[in-house]
């Protein structure tokens, strides 16, 4: 489930065997290894020498990018599915425990946690302009204080939120269980526009130039123009679209539950290859 991340030429990944893995992107050489106590399902977070990075030991640790060792380890006495966000020298996380943690990524030191209606599994947090925005299994979107967790604003949806919030030109987008996909302002919350799919919304928007791309599990890959929500295509695999599409000159890679990877045209949804 978690996704690699590369940064200055090595790949970082967790496994099901409860090992973070860091690789050579060149040639596939392991370069470490390190153990946790459970399923990584996390997608590490890469920053100032640190690799951060949950697991299902209920921990979020944090790894010397170089050789794998570890520096500390936080327990939120939880699954960490989450995926954490590192900026300015803070880790940014949610936890099964219903809390989003903020850590100084150094020295461990909990800064602050806020605590929602229900888990925080798969959403992650996503931090623009000193907001901290992260979807909860209560339904709801929330958008903290990056500096001290306060509450500025937050979202009831119609169904759990798993998605992970995309930000753009101060509106934030996100998927929600209740088959829709939400674009509200970034400061205040206030819906913009919301289009409903014919299942989940898993998927995580990706933003590219005027639109919006998502997958559902209703099958299909959406185009959706960032400004009013209307369809510009959309695309009909074999089984749900969980994954979040990855565009990339002008194409979207997106995986389906047929066991394909599709590559679009992104301007007209026409498939390249499959």
């Amino acid at each position: 489930v978690g996704s690699p991340i590369v940064v200055g030429g090595v790949v970082y990944v967790g496994s099901y065997d409860h090992k973070v893995y860091a690789f050579n992107a060149t040639t596939g050489e392991s370069i470490w290894a390190y153990t946790t106590g459970g399923i990584v399902i996390s997608k590490p977070a890469v920053a100032k020498g640190i690799v951060c990075v949950g697991s299902e030991d209920y921990n979020l640790y944090a790894l010397n990018a170089a050789t794998g060792q570890k520096l500390w380890n936080f327990s939120t006495g939880y699954y960490v599915d989450s995926d954490p966000t590192i900026v300015d020298g803070v880790v940014y996380f949610g936890s099964e425990d219903s809390r989003v943690y903020a850590l100084n990524v150094t020295s461990e030191e909990l800064l602050w946690s806020y605590q929602t209606g229900n888990s925080i599994m798969l959403s992650s947090a996503t931090v623009s302009e000193g907001l901290v925005y992260v979807g909860s299994l209560d339904s709801k979107l929330y958008a903290l204080n990056a500096s001290d967790g306060s509450l500025v604003w937050s979202y009831q949806t119609g169904n759990q939120i798993v998605s992970v919030p995309a930000v753009a030109d101060n509106i934030v987008y996100v998927g929600s269980s209740d088959n829709s996909v939400y674009a509200l302002d970034a400061l205040d919350g206030t819906l913009k526009w919301n289009y409903s799919t014919g299942g989940d919304v898993y998927s995580s928007p990706q933003i590219a130039g005027d639109l919006v791309y998502v997958g559902s599990l209703d099958g299909q890959v959406y185009a959706l123009s960032a400004s009013d929500g209307s369809v510009v295509w959309s695309y009909q695999t074999g089984g749900g679209v969980a994954s979040a599409p990855t565009v990339a000159d002008d194409v979207v890679y997106v995986g389906s539950n047929d066991n394909r990877i599709y590559a679009l045209d992104a301007s007209n949804g026409e498939a390249k290859w499959s």
